[in-house]
């Protein structure tokens, strides 16, 4: 294999082996979902670095870059916090979406406390954080790119807006704990009475699977969750190997007025239930996303070793690349049907309830009302087992055989006697409405 970027002498690449022992050989580097490239062509460059991503290189194109001209031509001058409210709106973002954080875990830590939080909202493609005085951060989904990560100063009300690509978010969001692939984390620590982790308790990456015990160390949560007691809402003191804080002083909280001065954000709240979808968003889109990238990396790598063997292109993929279409089919599967995904406290979980109304405005239902978007808040997070993100642009932008292997393996498993053990939460009646619904409002979906 030569990449055309490499500098390897052609001679390293010899003897000539035929091209299924070439692709067995670099089967031998995919190992526990990574993939790693040989070093003669990695060069110390992240995968996502070199071709045919070339992340930091490769323009982007997605919401954020078709709607710059059109934000400047509109652009009021106003404050930062109305002009927050202006954005949102202009990108379709719900304000009702807020949650808070207080722990001194991103780009901006100087300026976050527990008495000034930042801010999160997102929708199903775009996030969007703010902190008072400082800068916005805005990550959105690009189809060549994966997660594309901006900052956007608007404190300068007479300036152009600029929404500058922030290659420093890669040093979190492109490292171990997002796999090596550019991507989202939600993160649980023991934040001491700074907002500062507490390093020797450990921290937590937060998903659907994760325990509410486990959660929301360092954020601010309002609503009600029964006798489950999480992390959120308080803060913790170093106790050796251990953190110490009072989980009871953090419990079924509807008012946050008491930690910090509510009215300089857009709402007073951080809703439990938008916090829980957050968490399997952010799921779903790094499944999406790294899976679209590595079987892009691995079909051009593909497509490289039989043009360097004289091969024919094929159209299909085939050794590695086929190994790893397989596999990322697998991992999106897991997250879109909610395997592992914990079960709620007892009573459930209730929020404000003006989240739901604002997340349920593009549901797609079908004949009979459903929709993907229902909640449950009982026992689980959704009625219907299937994340409402096979709509999103991520997974609309997905590689064709990628998507059609996704499709192909739901299909199988929503219509199966008995499906896979991984999905065996799902009861036949449930499996039988997701298709229904996927069938009425998913056109892609195989008939």
């Amino acid at each position: 294999m030569l990449l055309p970027s490499t500098s390897v002498p052609s001679d390293r690449l010899r003897p000539v082996r035929p091209l299924a022992s070439l692709l067995t050989a670099l089967a031998a580097a995919v190992v526990g979902g990574f993939a790693s490239v040989p070093e003669a062509f990695a060069q110390g460059s992240p995968d996502y670095e070199l071709p045919p991503i070339e992340y930091s290189t490769t323009e982007a194109s997605n919401r954020i870059t078709r709607l710059t001209a059109q934000l400047n031509a509109s652009r009021p001058p106003i404050n930062e916090g109305r002009f927050l409210r202006w954005l949102l709106q202009e990108t379709g973002v719900p304000v009702e979406s807020q949650v808070l954080v207080f722990s001194k875990t991103s780009l901006q830590r100087d300026l976050i406390t527990p008495r000034q939080p930042r801010s999160l909202y997102f929708n199903d493609d775009l996030y969007l954080g703010w902190v008072p005085g400082g800068l916005m951060e805005v990550t959105v989904t690009d189809p060549k790119l994966g997660m594309v990560f901006y900052a956007l100063d608007s404190r300068d009300t007479e300036a152009p807006l600029r929404f500058q690509r922030d290659g420093d978010c890669l040093s979190c969001h492109g490292g171990s704990m997002t796999r090596n692939w550019p991507g989202l984390m939600i993160r649980s620590v023991y934040p001491d009475g700074r907002g500062e982790p507490i390093t020797s308790a450990g921290s937590t990456l937060v998903t659907h699977d994760t325990p509410i015990e486990q959660r929301w160390g360092g954020w601010y949560v309002t609503g009600k969750h029964g006798d489950t007691r999480h992390l959120g809402n308080v803060t913790a003191r170093d106790g050796g190997r251990d953190a110490i804080l009072d989980r009871e002083a953090g419990a079924n909280l509807t008012s946050l007025e008491k930690f910090f001065p509510t009215g300089n954000y857009l709402r007073p709240d951080s809703d439990i239930v938008a916090l829980m979808v957050l968490e399997h968003q952010v799921l779903m889109h790094n499944r999406l996303c790294e899976g679209a990238l590595r079987v892009r990396k691995w079909s051009h790598y593909q497509r490289q070793l039989q043009k360097e063997m004289g091969e024919p292109i094929a159209d299909h993929p085939v050794g590695t690349a086929l190994r790893v279409l397989t596999h990322e089919t697998d991992r999106i599967l897991e997250a879109l049907l909610f395997a592992d995904e914990i079960q709620l406290p007892d009573s459930g979980i209730q929020g404000a309830g003006d989240f739901e109304k604002a997340f349920a405005k593009n549901r797609r239902p079908d004949g009979a009302g459903r929709s993907l978007k229902d909640f449950d808040l009982r026992t689980r997070l959704f009625r219907f087992r299937c994340s409402y993100m096979i709509y999103s642009e991520a997974f609309e932008s997905l590689p064709a055989d990628l998507k059609h292997n996704v499709l192909r393996q739901l299909d199988g498993i929503l219509t199966a006697e008995n499906p896979p053990t991984k999905f065996a939460h799902l009861p036949a009646a449930e499996r039988g409405a997701i298709r229904d619904i996927l069938l009425a409002t998913l056109p892609a979906y195989p008939r």
